[in-house]
C-alpha cells in the first residue's frame, strides 16, 4: 500500500466536535464517503492506460508523445520520458495493490501521483455531474465530486517539488511555503548564486528533501530514486497522528489528525485570499 501523509486505509473517520458543528459534520460526512484506495488506484490506472495507448498509437513519434506528456503529466514530464513514467506507474500500482507493506514515495513519485490524480479527478467529477451512474461504478465517493485540493492538503506531506511552478489548485498551506521558498531562492540568485546553489541554500533553510531539490531542478530520475522504500504494514507509522499530547495540535488534547480535519473544513473551497484571512485568525488565536 502506498504510504501518504495519512492512512489511506482508514474508514469512517470522526471528529470529536462534529456533532456540535454542522459545517464540520458535513465535512466529515464527505470524508467518510471517500474510498481513498480506489481513488488512487483509478487515478494511476487511468494514467498508465492512456499513456500506453498514446505510446502505441503514436508509434515512436517522440514529438507527439512529448506533447501528450506535457498535457497529461505536466509536472513529472520535466524529469521523466514516457518509458520511465510507464515504469514508475507500474511500480506505483503494484505497490498500491500490496497489502502487506507500506511503500513510501519520494518527490519524483509524488509528482507522478499528483499529475494522475489531478487529471483523473477532473474526468471523474465531470462524470458525477453528467453521468452519475457511470461515476458510481468506480465506487470512489458515493456520488460526490472529489475535492482534489482538500485531498492533497490532507494526504501530501508538501508540494516542495512544485517550487517555482504554478499550482493547478489553491493548495493554500503548501502555496505559502512554496512562495516563501521561491522568494528566498530568487534573492539568492539576485545576489549571484546559480539556481542550483540557491536551491541548496533553501534546502538547508527550509528543510527540503534532497530528491525534491533534484525534481525542482529538473534532474532526470536515477536508479536509486526509482526505488520505493517499504516497511511492514504492521508497523504503526501513523500512530503519532493520534497523539492527544502533540505540540502541533491547535487546542490542548487535540490530535494532529483532528487538527488536520478541523483546518480542512475551514479551508475547503476557499480562494487564496479567503484562506489567508482564516489562517491569520487562527494564528492570532494560537498566540493568545
Amino acid at each position: 500500500m502506498l504510504a501518504f501523509a495519512k492512512d489511506i486505509t482508514q474508514e469512517n473517520p470522526e471528529h470529536p466536535d462534529e456533532d456540535s458543528q454542522p459545517k464540520l459534520k458535513e465535512y466529515m460526512d464527505y470524508q467518510r464517503g471517500l474510498d481513498h484506495e480506489k481513488l488512487i488506484y483509478h487515478s494511476l490506472d487511468h494514467g498508465k492506460t492512456y499513456l500506453q495507448k498514446t505510446i502505441n498509437d503514436e508509434r515512436g513519434d517522440e514529438h507527439k508523445i512529448k506533447s501528450y506528456l506535457q498535457k497529461a503529466f505536466p509536472v513529472s514530464c520535466a524529469f521523466a520520458d514516457s518509458g520511465t513514467l510507464m515504469l514508475m506507474l507500474r511500480k506505483l500500482i503494484n505497490s498500491h495493490n500490496e497489502s502487506n507493506s507500506w511503500y513510501r514515495l519520494n518527490a519524483y513519485y509524488f509528482s507522478v501521483v499528483l499529475d494522475c490524480m489531478e487529471r483523473f479527478t477532473r474526468i471523474y467529477n465531470r462524470l458525477v455531474r453528467e453521468a452519475p451512474d457511470k461515476a458510481l461504478e468506480y465506487k470512489i465517493s458515493k456520488g460526490m465530486e472529489v475535492d482534489i485540493d482538500d485531498w492533497v492538503r490532507l494526504y501530501f506531506h508538501d508540494l516542495d517539488f512544485m517550487i517555482g511552478k504554478p499550482l493547478q489548485q489553491t493548495h493554500f498551506t503548501f502555496h505559502k511555503r512554496n512562495q516563501a521558498i521561491e522568494e528566498f531562492v530568487q534573492k539568492k540568485q539576485a545576489a549571484g548564486a546559480s539556481r542550483a546553489q540557491a536551491m541548496e541554500s533553501a534546502r538547508e533553510e527550509f528543510n527540503i528533501e534532497p530528491d525534491a531539490v533534484k525534481a525542482v531542478l529538473g534532474k532526470p530520475i536515477d536508479e536509486k530514486d526509482m526505488e520505493l522504500l517499504y516497511t511492514s504494514a504492521e508497523n504503526p507509522i501513523y500512530e503519532y497522528l493520534y497523539d492527544l499530547n502533540s505540540e502541533e495540535g491547535f487546542m490542548d488534547g487535540e490530535s494532529l489528525l483532528d487538527h488536520a480535519y478541523y483546518l480542512g473544513h475551514q479551508l475547503k473551497g476557499l480562494s487564496l485570499e479567503e484562506a489567508d484571512s482564516v489562517l491569520s485568525e487562527i494564528e492570532k488565536l494560537s498566540k493568545n
